[in-house]
């Protein structure tokens, strides 16, 4: 099992040391930003470790709104991100699933989404794969509840989109988290990526507020989240504080040896 930490963009594979991990994931820009990313001052020493690398689009990024002002610069930025991510080698490129305005058809922004990996398509598709993160809250949201990620995957599933499950956003948007892993392989057929937080809110919550995975303030058993690794199958990061990072790390590995 692969298990590993979103660390600190500047040094990663020494983060990566610090905490034993065999996954990174981090930024290439600033994630409250729209600009392209710039090449890693360590891009090549990253491309040539074996540690497996996820790279996590800036927050911003909406593919599906229907303001143009923001669903335009969204799909450049997916773009450049995901040559970004190839560039260091990246084995995904995790983006949210994003949101319409209040009033206007989530159909739409469903349909925005298809829009994206059709126009990449066109081009010869995207350089690493797209892999679409479940969120946490929004009433409006593409990712939040498994019957829109159904209609997603109507839309997305034959470009081969991958999906990332987080378990905090999982947790807060009301998902029984013993049986989320059938849920979602049931409508996409796979989990590329699980990011394997504990959530400092309680159940049903619609807040995303990460807490360790063990020895800290969250309300996840632990244990169930480690279920969940061992059903998922998939390379798990960490997206938890990160001085409780390497004991979590090491909790997972002992759970799912």
């Amino acid at each position: 099992m692969q298990i590993g930490a979103h660390v600190r963009d500047d040094d990663p594979l020494a983060a990566v040391a610090e905490r034993e991990a065999d996954v990174v994931q981090f930024f290439l820009s600033d994630p409250q930003g729209w600009k392209a990313p710039k090449p890693h001052p360590h891009g090549e020493a990253i491309k040539e470790s074996p540690v497996e690398v996820f790279i996590h689009a800036p927050y911003l990024i909406n593919v599906a709104s229907l303001n143009n002002r923001i669903r335009i610069p969204s799909r450049k930025n997916v773009t450049q991100h995901a040559d970004g991510a190839a560039a260091i080698g990246a084995k995904g490129l995790i983006v949210h699933g994003g949101h319409v305005g209040a009033g206007d058809d989530v159909a739409e922004g469903l349909t925005n989404w298809r829009k994206l990996f059709e126009r990449e398509a066109e081009k010869g598709g995207f350089a690493v794969p797209v892999l679409i993160e479940n969120t946490a809250g929004g009433e409006n949201a593409m990712t939040r509840e498994l019957d829109v990620i159904a209609r997603l995957w109507d839309e997305v599933g034959e470009f081969g989109a991958g999906f990332c499950l987080d378990t905090c956003h999982a947790y807060a948007a009301g998902w029984d988290l013993a049986d989320a892993v059938e849920k979602v392989m049931a409508i996409t057929g796979r989990i590329d990526l699980v990011h394997l937080n504990n959530s400092r809110d309680e159940f049903g919550s619609n807040r995303d507020r990460h807490a360790n995975v063990v020895g800290g303030e969250g309300t996840i058993d632990p244990e169930l989240l480690a279920e969940v690794v061992r059903k998922a199958g998939a390379p798990v990061v960490v997206e938890t504080p990160s001085e409780g990072q390497a004991a979590d790390i090491a909790y997972l590995r002992k759970q799912t040896a």
